[in-house]
Parts: structure tokens; C-alpha cells; sequence
């Protein structure tokens, strides 16, 4: 295989929503590069780009697959990505190693929830955009509809390359407004025929191509001059012009393709090869430190592993992108994430499960190599003298998480190995180790996600495993002051124990000044603050605590033990035995005896004062708030509106974004355990949703009673 130069090589990431098609697409652009001899298709099980067990089973992409075409002369490294919103993972980690997007709609229904979606991660990262609407011999296909729709969403930017005679079952030809001619093909795709525009769309055509060519134009300032001279510009300008405007997101060109048939898909490719940006026209990535780093093949060598795949008989898969220099077999190369050595022992052009030795890859390349040692996604190897490290890739808050337990606690150790091994498949599988709830948590992108990790578990790994309801981290807090003492007295022969803390308890804000007196049932208690200490606790508010002990009524040795009783107690809220937070403690009074009184004394004694002041201080359980954004089609506004009502959900506001409605509101953690299965069932998939911790909120009153009352019940159970 030839090797390509930086600026004869395109990185194209292919986006859809589930169903429109990508996998399809990909099947048909490597036959037509001959890379295959014949053309699988999802529902026979036997295309290139879906061959993971999981994928065959569900009949889905579940993980961005990698592959490469040769076209005049030009290589295309083309990822097809997963299109379910649950395994967006796929899609970003795509986007940020390749240079231009292809978004595929599919004819029957338009623009989805899905392509909305892929539309924002493109925009967020600045990447070209090329629309293709695919399933044009769909019966419920109606392409004009779709033309609308995608200008209301996404504007004049976007601008008709082609346009289809018919749709419906007997589509079978097009017309292209930039080469102004007719293709049509057989029944079986392939090779089209290339005629001359029908007189009858000669007036349609040229005012596409007349749009076509203004578009162009508007990218640079020398073709511009030349259009409002001539009216026109050549085939070349046009394509010059295009470019430019992919490059700056002037222009989102619009191509028709029936992937299924094969038809279409050529003169796309030969739009790829000729017309999309190479590496060397897009801004140049930026490393850890915040410097460019140029795709230069004389440069530093620098390999960036985007993502790990486990293959039965081979093991780890390692997929890189040269981001710098050049990678040879053989080369020695030192880890910048975990300081280890590797060596490259062959590296590989990818074709999804195929793999095509090559002798040297050079920067903004895409390639894939086995059997190294130590590197894990997201790792960066670099050759002698270079310090490069890079960490671009920002993956999206999960929405769904399931506690986790192996069916034979024997087989505990074997699942969280089986889960980080799996986690570096996809970043977006979350594995989490709570001490709080005493759970293993699995963070993912929806119920499916978690169904397909569990599938995976059980049949990939042979390790039967449970799912349930995660706990929720409530917090317990205080809502008013309170004083309570406590003496510790224990004599067992020889040294006894003696501790007796007196303390006062208080809701803490931010900025609230010192105390200088309290009053309990008409008696004034004056403070005289010794020292405070200011606790920002692990799990979120604060703890300040104040020495206002007078006279040596407690030696200053002893406060670090007094503090650990209440930590102790924090840890460990007196209500359900959540994390308590945001109380300031005074210890403004005590006794301590010159020969029993010691540090353990005084830790049991803070600890029962603090928890007798706490529960009369109006105690009050707090839980995690989420904001949450809705993106739902407007049919649908009023079922996902009465839904979230029922969920406790404060509305906060409404907005329309892109032809679709965007609900932001403030949920409580616990509503939205199953939202991701309840939102699905009720738009039919047509929605999404994302999360982020807002705060911690007071629960209601009842709801408070009932945690009371389930968690006196567990502990019961448990004495």
C-alpha cells in the first residue's frame, strides 16, 4: 500500500441518527474502492463495519468502527459511528480525531432528534459538515419536505448539490447542480450513466446552481470579484470556493444517496476526494499545554490512541492518529501518561475487523497496532526528545446509572477487572466504587447502554451479574442552633476514661459572621473564640469548628480529638446515616480529670453531643437536584411536560432550538432513575436529554419520614 502524504490524506467521521444508514454507506463505499468484493448488509450480519457480538445480536453500531478507502490517489480514513444517542461516546471520540462530518438524514423521517444532536457536537467542535440524505427510495421519502425543514433548522447555509427526480421505490437518477449533469443507474447501483440535464429541469437546475455558485463565491474575495463580473465560476473555483466555506462553516452542502442500492455513493466519494478539507487545511490541534501542534511528517514523532478495541484471538486493538511525524514498524516510543516503554511492533491501515500491514504512517494519519504493553485510550506515545500529551476529547455527563453485583460474590474481582478492561472500549461506561452507598455504580448514556454492558458481561465474559436501583448520596444538614453536652465516663481498673465536651450546633452559610453570643431558654452564653477551623468536607459543603473554651476547661491537646468525633459523626448522619454538612460546632465548654481524661475520651464524647445537638437542631435530609435540557419535538411537548410534573420536576424554562423544543427544568436525582426508558417510550426515541449537579435541595417533609423510617428499618435488620 502506497504511503500517503499529510496533504493527500482526509479524516471524515460518518453521523446519523440509528437507522439512517452509515453502516449501509460504508458497505457500499468500500466496494466501490474495491476494498470488498461484495456488499453485507446489517440484516444478513455480515458487513465490515458491525462485526462485534454485541453489534450482531442487536442489529446495532455499538462502537465507531474504522476504516479506509483509496480514491484518485487520495486516502479517506472514514469512521462510521454508532447513531443510537446512547452510545454518543462513538460519535465525539470520531469528531475530535478526524476533519469533516458527514451527517446522514434519513428520507423517511428528515431531520431527527439524533441529527440535531450530531449537529451540536460539530458545532461545538468546529468541524465541516456535509449532509446527505439517504433512503431516497423510501415510499415515505418526500425530499422538498426535507429541504425545508433542514433550511429552518440549519438556515441558507445550507446549499443543494443534487437533487432526485423521483423518490420512492423508483428512484433511480439525480441531478447534480455543481457538475450540471443527470446520473441514473440500473437496479443494481454501481456505475452510473452520465447524461446531459433534461430540458425540462434545465430551470430548476440552474437556479441550484446559480445558488451553488453565489454560495461559493461568498468564501473568497477574488472569486467573489469574478461572479459579480462573469455570473459564474469554473468547476475548479467552485470546488476552491466550497472548500473554504467547509472549512469556516459557511456552507453545509446537501447530497442525495441511496446507500442500500449503490447508488450515489461514487460521486460522493469523488466530492470527498476532490472537494472536503486534508488535514493540512484545518486548524491545527492544540496539546495539553495549550500549544499548536502541527501535522508535520519531519516533525517530532507523536501518536495519539483514541480508542481500544477487544477482538476474541487478537486481544487489545489499539487505534491511533500520527499526530505529529512519522510511525514506522519497530519504532521505540515512550509513554507520556504513564511513563512506560513501548515498542511498535507493526502498525496497520484499518478496514473495520481487516487490518493492512503498511510500512509507515505520516502525520494526520489513522492507523491501529497490537500487542503493546501498557496504553490505554487516551494515552499519547512520543519518540525521543518529544513531550507532547494530549486530552482534547470532553465526554458528555452520563444519564443512566445501575448498582452493579456479580450473581456469585466469588466472581467480584473478575467483574471490575471486566469492567475497566471494558470502560476503555468506551470512555462513557463510568465504574464506580461508592464507600458512600456501599454499591458498585455503572454510569452510561441510557438504558441500552447499561443492557449492552451487562450482554457483554454475561456472554463475552461469562459472568452473571445483577442490576438495581442505585441508592441516592442524600445529605443531612441542621436548620436551627442547639447546645447539648455529653460526659464519658468509663472505669475499668487502673486508668479510667473521663471526656465532657459541651457544645453548641448551628446551620453554616458562606460568609456568616463569627459568633459572639448565644441564647438557650433565656440564658446568654458569651463566646470568646479561641481558634476556628474551616473544614471543606469531601462530599460537598463545610464544617467549621470553633474553640471558644475558656478558662483550661479543656487543654487545647484535646480539640483534635473533640473535631474527630464530630467528623466521625458527620460521616455518618444521625437521621440515615448520610453525609452530614454545612453545621458550625462550637465547643465552648467541658471538664477533663488530670489522669483519666485522654484523646479517645473526648472523641466518644464530641461524638454524642454532637449527635444529641444535631437531632434537636431541627435536622433536615437534603437531596441532589439535576438541571436538566429536553430537546423534544413539539408534538410531543405536553406528554414530556405532564411526565416530569410528576416527577417533582421544576419547569425553568422553554426555548425552540433547531426545529425542536428545548425544556430546561430541576429535577431531583431520584426521579430520574428511569427517565431515559420513560422518555424513549414517550416520544418513540425522538427525544434526548442531558444532566448536570445543580445542587442539594430539602426533601419534602413526607418523603423525609419515609427515609427516616426505611433506614431505622435497615439498621434494625442488620443488628
Amino acid at each position: 500500500m502506497k504511503v500517503y502524504q499529510t496533504n493527500e490524506i482526509k479524516n471524515i467521521a460518518l453521523l446519523g441518527s440509528a437507522g439512517s444508514g452509515k453502516t449501509t454507506l460504508a458497505e457500499s463505499m468500500l466496494y466501490e474502492a474495491g476494498i470488498i468484493k461484495r456488499r453485507g448488509s446489517v440484516e444478513a450480519k455480515n458487513t465490515v463495519c458491525d462485526y462485534f457480538p454485541v453489534e450482531l445480536e442487536y442489529g446495532y453500531s455499538v462502537f465507531p468502527t474504522v476504516f479506509h478507502v483509496e480514491w484518485n490517489n487520495k486516502k479517506l480514513n472514514i469512521i462510521d459511528c454508532p447513531g443510537a444517542d446512547d452510545f454518543v461516546g462513538g460519535a465525539i471520540t470520531s469528531l475530535n480525531v478526524t476533519d469533516q462530518a458527514v451527517i446522514l438524514i434519513n428520507g423517511q423521517y428528515g431531520p431527527e432528534v439524533g441529527t440535531q444532536n450530531n449537529f451540536r457536537y460539530t458545532e461545538k467542535l468546529g468541524k465541516p459538515v456535509i449532509f446527505l440524505i439517504n433512503q431516497l427510495d423510501s415510499e415515505k421519502c418526500d425530499f422538498d419536505n426535507i429541504i425545508n425543514n433542514m433550511k429552518d433548522i440549519y438556515g441558507n447555509k445550507c446549499v443543494q448539490i443534487q437533487y432526485p427526480l423521483e423518490t420512492g421505490p423508483n428512484f433511480h437518477s439525480l441531478i447534480d447542480v455543481l457538475l450540471m449533469k443527470k446520473y441514473s443507474w440500473k437496479p443494481e447501483g454501481g456505475v452510473p450513466t452520465i447524461e446531459d440535464i433534461p430540458a425540462e429541469e434545465m430551470a430548476k437546475a440552474m437556479e441550484l446552481h446559480k445558488a451553488l455558485v453565489e454560495a461559493a463565491a461568498e468564501n473568497d474575495e477574488e472569486l467573489m470579484e469574478k461572479f459579480f463580473e462573469e455570473e459564474t465560476l469554473t468547476e475548479d473555483e467552485m470546488r476552491m470556493g466550497i472548500r473554504k466555506g467547509l472549512v469556516t462553516r459557511s456552507i453545509f452542502p446537501v447530497f442525495c444517496v441511496c446507500a442500500g442500492k449503490d447508488m450515489g455513493v461514487r460521486r460522493l466519494m469523488e466530492f470527498l476526494g476532490n472537494v472536503v478539507p486534508f488535514v493540512s487545511d484545518m486548524p491545527k490541534v492544540h496539546n495539553a499545554r495549550g500549544e499548536e501542534v502541527t501535522p508535520d511528517t519531519n516533525g517530532p514523532e507523536s501518536l495519539y490512541f483514541f480508542k481500544t478495541a477487544m477482538e476474541p484471538h487478537i486481544g487489545e486493538v489499539c487505534y491511533f492518529k500520527v499526530m505529529s511525524g512519522s510511525v514506522k514498524p519497530g519504532d521505540d516510543l515512550s509513554n507520556a501518561d504513564r511513563g512506560s516503554k513501548e515498542r511498535i511492533a507493526q502498525i496497520y491501515a484499518c478496514a473495520g475487523s481487516n487490518r493492512i500491514p503498511v510500512d509507515q504512517l505520516n502525520a494526520g494519519d489513522i492507523g491501529c497496532t497490537v500487542k503493546l504493553k501498557d496504553v490505554k485510550t487516551g494515552n499519547t506515545l512520543n519518540g525521543k526528545g518529544t513531550e507532547q500529551h494530549f486530552n482534547f476529547i470532553k465526554y458528555p455527563n452520563s444519564k443512566y446509572s445501575r448498582a452493579i453485583k456479580a450473581v456469585n460474590a466469588a466472581d467480584t474481582e473478575k467483574m471490575m477487572a471486566a469492567l475497566l478492561k471494558m470502560r476503555q472500549e468506551d470512555p462513557t461506561w463510568v465504574v464506580e466504587q461508592s464507600k458512600e452507598l456501599r454499591q458498585t455504580i455503572v454510569h452510561g448514556q441510557g438504558e441500552f447502554h447499561l443492557r449492552t454492558l451487562k450482554w457483554r458481561m454475561e456472554n463475552n465474559e461469562k459472568i452473571p451479574v445483577t442490576f438495581e436501583e442505585p441508592k441516592i448520596p442524600y445529605r443531612e444538614t441542621i436548620t436551627k442552633k442547639a447546645k447539648a453536652e455529653y460526659r464519658h465516663k468509663k472505669q475499668s481498673g487502673g486508668a479510667g476514661q473521663f471526656g465532657e465536651v459541651h457544645l453548641i450546633v448551628e446551620p453554616y452559610a458562606e460568609g456568616m459572621p463569627d459568633p459572639v453570643s448565644y441564647n438557650f431558654n433565656g440564658q446568654e452564653f458569651k463566646m470568646n473564640i479561641k481558634s476556628k477551623e474551616e473544614v471543606d468536607l469531601p462530599w460537598g459543603g463545610k464544617l467549621v469548628f470553633i474553640n471558644s473554651v475558656v478558662g483550661g476547661a479543656i487543654d487545647l491537646r484535646f480539640m483534635p480529638a473533640i473535631l474527630k468525633g464530630v467528623m466521625d459523626c458527620m460521616e455518618h448522619g444521625p437521621l440515615t446515616g448520610s453525609y452530614a454538612r454545612d453545621v458550625r460546632v462550637v465547643v465552648y465548654d467541658g471538664k477533663m480529670h488530670p489522669v483519666d481524661s485522654n484523646e479517645l475520651s473526648f472523641t466518644l464524647a464530641a461524638r454524642h453531643a454532637f449527635s444529641d445537638a444535631f437531632k434537636q437542631a431541627g435536622p433536615k435530609i437534603l437531596e441532589p437536584i439535576y438541571d436538566l435540557e429536553v430537546y423534544v419535538p413539539a408534538d410531543y411537548m405536553g406528554d414530556v411536560m405532564s411526565d416530569l410534573q410528576g416527577r417533582r420536576a421544576l419547569i425553568m424554562g422553554m426555548d425552540s432550538e433547531a426545529g425542536y423544543q428545548k425544556l430546561q427544568a430541576k429535577i431531583p436525582l431520584k426521579e430520574l432513575s428511569n427517565y431515559s426508558i420513560s422518555l424513549s417510550s414517550l416520544t418513540g426515541g425522538r427525544a434526548s436529554f442531558t444532566t448536570k449537579f445543580s445542587s442539594y435541595e430539602l426533601v419534602p417533609n413526607d418523603i423525609q419520614n419515609k427515609l427516616i423510617a426505611d433506614h431505622e428499618a435497615e439498621t434494625k435488620d442488620e443488628d
